[in-house]
């Protein structure tokens, strides 16, 4: 493929804040910060069977074929299908792993900032779960010590959402007051820790219970958002295996699975609602994290006739569910284009925000007109979504 133009007017000379990008973790990312007595034990890349991989705890596969999960080439150009598994770190672009080449793209691409997210570790960090309370917990804490770095070497515009240990409420509070000291805005949350077991064996309770009051009243106290990324964990991610039929070759496999998973967000954030949790906590910002715009309408309404219907006799809520997305919940776009205009009101100007998921294979690049895609909203519209939403959710200056 032809190398992209980067054309920094597609936005209408306006400032722009793309709140979901992944970062390709450099090789070293945790053996570089690690203390000796784990400094095998860390994430890191191996050999095994002849095979780059990303492991922890010395063999535990995290990573087959230590993938770089960026489409974009070393010279700007794009693989095309799934080619970008095939990779090696090396192959790829250096802004899918460096600050100073990220900073330079988003100055050629006419963006001011960026909110970033992890690879290896899971979307939402479920993959620490594999290894004991020390290993995991030092996995997290070091990946947010580098992300710390990372924004501080992007000269405050590049964002890191932080990891939490999301097995444990009080060490999940402690770390979001140690990442806000850092500079980092905002948390990344598992979606589900109660597939999980807790330090002590027992099975952990789900987000909605009381269990994890302290993790709230944190994120209130701080004011950092709550973001659930897509496939955030290990019940959601879910890119070639049951969505699609056995027929399908994997691209196409891959290709239901991630549309499926965009979906499947509505399945917490009805959760998130329905726990009745903003309730007890009304300061809440939950973001829905590169799941797109275009299912959200139909599943407040349809939450909204189940609760009238079938949750009648419980009543539990203060309001009807559809009501607490204006108030508390945000989502962003990149790829969708038809009814774009109708589609942000209907959802909300105020809840939308502008995303390009660079630099995974489905991501919004290069950037096409956004100024023309969004030519049926009026300036102050244009302004909330591009940036004026994001900076207010994750307290970016822009």
């Amino acid at each position: 493929m032809d190398k992209p133009i980067l054309d920094a007017s597609v936005f209408g000379g306006r400032k722009v804040i793309d709140v979901d990008t992944h970062l390709t973790e450099p090789h070293d990312l945790w053996t570089r910060r690690a203390p000796a007595s784990l400094k095998d034990r860390v994430p890191q890349v191996k050999v095994i069977d002849g095979k780059r991989s990303w492991v922890i705890d010395g063999d535990k596969v995290i990573g087959l074929g230590a993938s770089p999960s960026s489409t974009v080439k070393r010279d700007g150009g794009k693989w095309p299908g799934l080619d970008y598994l095939k990779q090696q770190i090396e192959d790829v672009h250096p802004s899918s792993y460096s600050a100073k080449e990220r900073v330079e793209l988003l100055d050629a691409t006419g963006v001011a900032a960026q909110v970033l997210y992890p690879n290896i570790l899971g979307f939402g960090g479920q993959k620490a779960a594999r290894v004991d309370d020390e290993l995991r917990l030092a996995s997290v804490q070091i990946f947010n010590d580098a992300m710390g770095e990372f924004q501080a070497e992007s000269g405050q515009r590049i964002f890191p959402m932080a990891l939490l240990p999301w097995w444990d409420p009080k060490l999940a509070v402690k770390e979001m007051e140690r990442a806000r000291a850092m500079g980092l805005r905002g948390v990344n949350i598992n979606s589900d820790p109660h597939t999980f077991t807790g330090s002590d064996g027992s099975k952990l309770p789900d987000l909605g219970q009381p269990f994890w009051d302290p993790m709230w009243e944190a994120c209130e106290a701080l004011d950092m958002s709550a973001n659930f990324h897509i496939g955030g964990s290990e019940q959601s991610m879910d890119w070639f295996g049951d969505q699609g039929w056995p027929g399908l070759p994997n691209d196409l496999r891959m290709a239901l699975g991630g549309a499926m998973l965009f979906m499947n967000n509505g399945r917490v954030m009805g959760n998130l609602v329905l726990s009745g949790l903003i309730d007890r906590f009304p300061k809440l910002k939950f973001v829905s994290v590169e799941s797109g715009l275009g299912w959200v309408p139909f599943i407040l309404e349809a939450l909204d006739h189940e609760y009238k219907e079938v949750g009648v006799n419980v009543g539990t809520l203060q309001r009807l569910p559809s009501e607490y997305f204006a108030t508390n919940f945000y989502t962003c776009f990149w790829f969708e284009r038809r009814d774009l205009t109708y589609m942000i009101r209907t959802v909300g100007v105020d809840n939308v925000m502008f995303e390009t998921d660079f630099p995974h294979p489905i991501c919004l690049y290069p950037i096409d007109d956004m100024d023309k895609a969004m030519s049926g909203l009026t300036e102050e519209e244009k302004v909330k979504v591009l940036s004026g939403n994001a900076a207010r959710v994750y307290n970016i200056e822009v």
